[in-house]
């Protein structure tokens, strides 16, 4: 049976900082847009450094995500292009807000910087909301598309719980690649958090690719069951791969 709840704010949420002007904004807007049930949000740990791996099907969930993320008591933080971090004011908006800069190509270098942003989330004991998908899904009936492995080479580096994440409506707000709809206002959002994903058969394992690959497949199921339960019809037995379909892939966070 499915639990909604809306915990008291965690020290984090509670100490001043520069999300407190922020949601003062964005969190009354958001209420006029959408009107989001959380389920199972106890699951969201209330302390500690974490990632929080969500659905992607709209270009207007990372907002859902967010709120929702604050009204449980934990600010959000993305994963963002490292190419972000130099652009004048939204830069500094991005390293005062604690967002994590990544680089998108695969080489040494990127992995060094994936290696470090993580050990710095461990050191503040932060949460960080990191797409597995890296882009929205191309899977025609908007379920979880294949992973890319970002997502649990920052946690099994540091050892860091993931955290599954599904949500649904959003299409109703901004269909996938289409424009925004506002009304009627207050359209229904389902979000559900699930348990840590169980990820200790590939500790110590950040350098193995099958070993991510096949890590990332797990994360991806657990996305897919809890999508599942808001549909309330049955995930797909095989996830869309772009590859095999000759689509381009991009996104926040390359594998």
């Amino acid at each position: 049976m499915m639990k909604k709840d809306r915990p008291r704010a965690t020290p984090e949420k509670s100490r001043p900082s520069i999300f407190w002007p922020l949601a003062a904004i964005v969190v009354p807007i958001m209420g006029l847009i959408a009107k989001v049930e959380i389920v199972d949000g106890h699951k969201l740990p209330r302390e500690g450094a974490y990632i929080l791996a969500p659905n992607h099907y709209s270009e207007f969930d990372p907002l859902i995500v967010a709120v929702a993320t604050w009204r449980l008591g934990r600010a959000p933080r993305f994963l963002a292009k490292e190419s972000l971090f130099r652009i004048p004011v939204l830069g500094w908006a991005l390293r005062r807000t604690g967002m994590v800069p990544v680089a998108r190509a695969s080489t040494v270098s990127a992995a060094r910087q994936t290696l470090e942003a993580s050990a710095e989330i461990v050191e503040h004991g932060r949460g960080v909301i990191v797409y597995p998908e890296g882009s929205l899904t191309r899977d025609p009936d908007m379920w979880p598309m294949r992973g890319k492995t970002g997502a649990v080479r920052l946690a099994i580096a540091q050892g860091l719980p993931v955290i599954p994440v599904a949500h649904w409506g959003v299409q109703q707000i901004m269909p996938r690649y289409g424009k925004l709809s506002l009304w009627p206002l207050r359209k229904p959002v389902k979000l559900i958090v699930g348990d840590p994903v169980d990820l200790s058969a590939f500790a110590g394992k950040q350098s193995s690719q099958s070993a991510l690959v096949a890590a990332t497949d797990v994360v991806m199921a657990r996305i897919s069951d809890l999508l599942a339960r808001l549909r309330g019809e049955p995930a797909p037995p095989e996830r869309w791969d772009p590859s095999a379909h000759g689509q381009a892939e991009t996104g926040r966070l390359e594998s």
